[in-house]
C-alpha cells in the first residue's frame, strides 16, 4: 500500500498494499507475535489464501506512523486484484485527527476523487498516476516491480522465490504471517499480514525509514467479477507522461 510519492506509501502500495488506525492496532513489526517463526517451507495462512485467490476487491483505511509511533498520514482507498499479475490500487488522502481510532474506519473509503494516487498493473505495464501533479509514470512490469505487497497479492512473481514467508502465531484474534523480501531492492523491509478465518484483514509494513504503514481492509469481496477496464489504464488528457509503455 496519503499524498505521498512512493508506490509503497501510496500503496501501500498496495499493497500495500498495504499497505489502519495506528492507535488501535499498529504495533510495529518488532512488537508483532513473539512466537518463533515456522520453517520457511511450512504452509502458512498466506499460502492457503493465495491458493484460492482469483480476484479481490476491497476498500481499506491506511495510516503511516513515524519511528516514534505518531500518526503522520492517513488515506483511504480501493484495491482490486485480478490474478495473475493485474491490480489497481486507488488511494485518497484523509485528514489526520488527534485521537483517531478504529471506529474512524466507517465510511473512510470515500476520499476526495480529485486527489491522491492511482497505481495500475495491467499485466504488461505498471502505471503510477499522481493526480495532484497531473503526472503519469509508466514502466514495463519486469522493469518496474520490485518486491512490493501488490506483487505478492497479484501473483506477478513467484511468492516463495521473491519473499521469505513464516507463520508467527496469533495476536489480537488474527493469525499473523511475516513476509520479508528476498532481494535488496524491495520497497519495504518487512510486512505482517493478519488473517481472520482465512480472510486477509490487516497489513503492517515497515519501510526503510523505520516508518510503519498499517492497512485495515474493510469491505471485502473475494473471487467476484472484475471488469477489464478496472485493471487497465489510459493517461488522462493533459497529464504529463514519463516513460514509454510496452505494447
Amino acid at each position: 500500500m496519503i499524498a505521498l510519492r512512493s508506490p509503497l506509501r501510496s500503496l501501500a502500495l498496495i499493497v500495500a498494499v498495504a499497505v489502519p488506525i495506528v492507535a488501535a492496532v499498529a504495533a510495529p513489526p518488532a512488537a508483532a507475535p513473539a512466537a518463533s517463526p515456522a520453517p520457511a517451507a511450512a504452509t502458512t495462512p498466506l499460502d492457503r489464501y493465495l491458493d484460492s485467490l482469483r480476484t479481490l476487491r476491497t476498500t481499506f483505511l491506511q495510516t503511516l506512523a513515524d519511528p516514534h509511533g505518531r500518526e503522520i498520514d492517513r488515506a483511504s482507498g480501493t484495491l482490486i486484484v485480478q490474478r495473475p499479475g493485474k491490480f489497481s490500487w486507488d488511494i485518497h488522502p484523509q485528514p489526520v485527527s488527534a485521537g483517531a481510532g478504529a471506529a474512524g474506519g466507517a465510511g473512510a473509503a470515500t476520499g476526495a476523487s480529485g486527489a491522491g494516487q492511482l497505481m495500475v498493473c495491467d499485466g504488461v505495464n505498471l502505471w503510477f498516476y499522481d493526480r495532484d501533479l497531473q503526472q503519469v509514470t509508466v514502466k514495463p512490469v519486469d522493469a518496474a516491480l520490485s518486491a512490493t505487497p501488490a506483487m505478492l497479492l497479484s501473483g506477478a512473481v513467484d511468492v516463495r522465490k521473491s519473499f521469505t514467508i513464516a507463520a508467527v502465531g496469533e495476536r489480537e484474534s488474527l493469525d499473523w504471517v511475516l513476509v520479508e523480501p528476498a532481494g535488496a531492492q524491495a520497497d519495504f523491509r518487512s510486512a505482517l499480514l493478519g488473517f481472520e478465518h482465512g480472510e486477509l484483514r490487516r497489513m503492517i509494513l515497515e519501510d526503510k525509514l523505520d516508518q510503519t504503514a498499517t492497512i485495515i481492509f474493510q469491505t471485502i469481496e473475494r473471487n467476484g467479477p472484475v471488469r477489464p477496464g478496472e485493471v487497465s489504464f489510459r493517461p488522462p488528457a493533459g497529464a504529463d507522461v514519463i516513460g514509454t509503455p510496452r505494447k
